[in-house]
């Protein structure tokens, strides 16, 4: 069991379902309207713990102008790298700081253990709900649309790079949809490549894949959880990347590795189905085929379809035990709608906004060099808007996504197979979930 599981185990003494209890003068989400108001005293400092590179500088910028709010940055490693695990620590001991950033598949975690401030009672987060792009809002909401446990930062809309010589030089036509996309792979085969590399390792892309398809893995009534990592969508993308994966038609080079690296850099992958983000990960691993990619639409299960999936994204969380809420949530929407914080994260970090006016960033509207100058974050810009509403995440994730890897693992190398794995993880995750007192229906 992971190290965060056994946290979440220490400081669950009893079950807590995602919708809070409401007192008669509760706020939308289950939290009194007088929990969020002004201070009225004085300054404010707020402390705020984030991984993301240059967060300094961002923070520097709203202390300028905000000298009544400021706020001090902590940085440290990645969530699953140990941040979370600090955060659990700090929250059992009563010194959690004011702000932290908490991916969105990691947000359910922290909320059954009752650690989140719903930020649902300040007037000025709800106000500030149609800023954003709509699903994102599912991410922080965790199933109740009147509540708010954070602030959408950043998201990971998904797409298809893919190397536009190579696939102009073998006459293939670019993949609209999965089933031309399962075609071209046979083709590129031919050729002496790869289409792309089945992740065995990095679950979190398959749940995007499932996600654009329409699965929805988790749910929360209010009471239980329900857990289907093998509903019909869902089962329909694995046995599709599994008949990939048996006919030898994909690669399973482990992820983030210099082999992944490689494979990309000497055409031997001549795609991935990845999100924004992924423009950096192969401009940085494959330098020598600059110019070389572009970026479509994702493929369809359905010609005229035009869903999309996400992998990624973080949310501005405000834990409970702040004395400063109100101040918290006026910095924490600072960052994530502000022209000048969303430029900077995106200079910095290469965040992609969750905002609707993010996508209309004047860092965003060029054409970029790797690319052939192709202006991809127009396409980008759009499967936002294209990602399904409703996908919820599970409050045991890091522990699904070990559990799944290891099957997928498994069926990568001829024993199992991906729905073999999903089944595993089903089984694994309700019991987890058991065993941490949390109710499962």
């Amino acid at each position: 069991m992971s190290a965060l599981l056994r946290t979440i185990g220490v400081l669950l003494t009893s079950a807590v379902a995602v919708t809070a209890c409401s007192s008669p003068d509760a706020a939308p989400g289950g939290t009194t309207a007088s929990a969020c108001a002004p201070a009225g005293d004085g300054p404010v400092t707020l402390t705020f713990t984030s991984w993301i590179p240059g967060i300094e500088q961002v923070v520097q910028a709203w202390n300028a102008k905000n000298p009544d709010i400021q706020v001090k940055v902590q940085t440290g490693p990645n969530g699953n790298g140990g941040t979370y695990q600090n955060f659990f620590n700090q929250l059992k001991a009563g010194n959690a700081p004011d702000l932290g950033q908490i991916e969105y598949d990691a947000l359910p975690g922290f909320r059954v253990q009752d650690g989140l401030f719903d930020l649902a009672a300040c007037d000025i987060v709800a106000q500030a709900k149609d800023q954003f792009v709509p699903w994102t809002w599912d991410q922080v909401s965790l199933g109740d649309p009147k509540a708010a446990y954070g602030v959408p930062q950043d998201t990971g809309p998904m797409a298809l790079f893919y190397r536009a010589d190579l696939f102009e030089k073998n006459g293939i036509a670019v993949p609209a949809t999965w089933q031309e996309y399962a075609a071209a792979a046979e083709k590129v085969k031919a050729a002496g490549g790869y289409i792309t590399n089945f992740s065995q390792s990095d679950v979190n892309q398959f749940a995007g894949l499932a996600w654009q398809a329409g699965g929805r893995w988790f749910g929360n009534d209010g009471q239980k959880w329900t857990v289907s990592l093998t509903d019909d969508k869902t089962t329909k993308v694995a046995q599709y990347w599994q008949d990939l994966i048996d006919r030898k038609l994909v690669s399973s080079v482990p992820p983030w590795t210099a082999e992944w690296d490689n494979a990309y850099n000497t055409d031997q992958a001549w795609t991935w189905v990845s999100a924004v983000w992924g423009a950096n990960s192969i401009a940085s691993g494959a330098p020598k085929t600059a110019g070389k990619w572009r970026v479509a639409p994702m493929p369809q299960w359905a010609a005229g379809e035009t869903a999309a999936g996400n992998w990624g994204g973080s949310s501005t969380a405000v834990f409970k035990g702040s004395k400063h809420p109100y101040e918290a949530a006026k910095f924490a929407l600072w960052l994530n709608t502000s022209e000048e914080a969303l430029t900077l994260l995106n200079q910095k970090a290469n965040l992609y906004p969750a905002t609707k006016a993010g996508a209309n960033l004047p860092a965003l509207a060029d054409g970029v060099a790797f690319y052939g100058d192709q202006k991809i974050y127009e396409i980008f810009a759009k499967a936002s808007t294209q990602v399904p509403a409703g996908f919820t995440w599970g409050p045991a994730m890091t522990a699904t996504y070990a559990n799944a890897s290891d099957g997928f693992k498994a069926a990568v190398s001829g024993k199992g197979t991906l729905v073999d794995a999903l089944t595993g993880a089903q089984t694994f995750t309700v019991q987890t979930l058991k065993n941490q007192a949390i109710p499962v229906a």
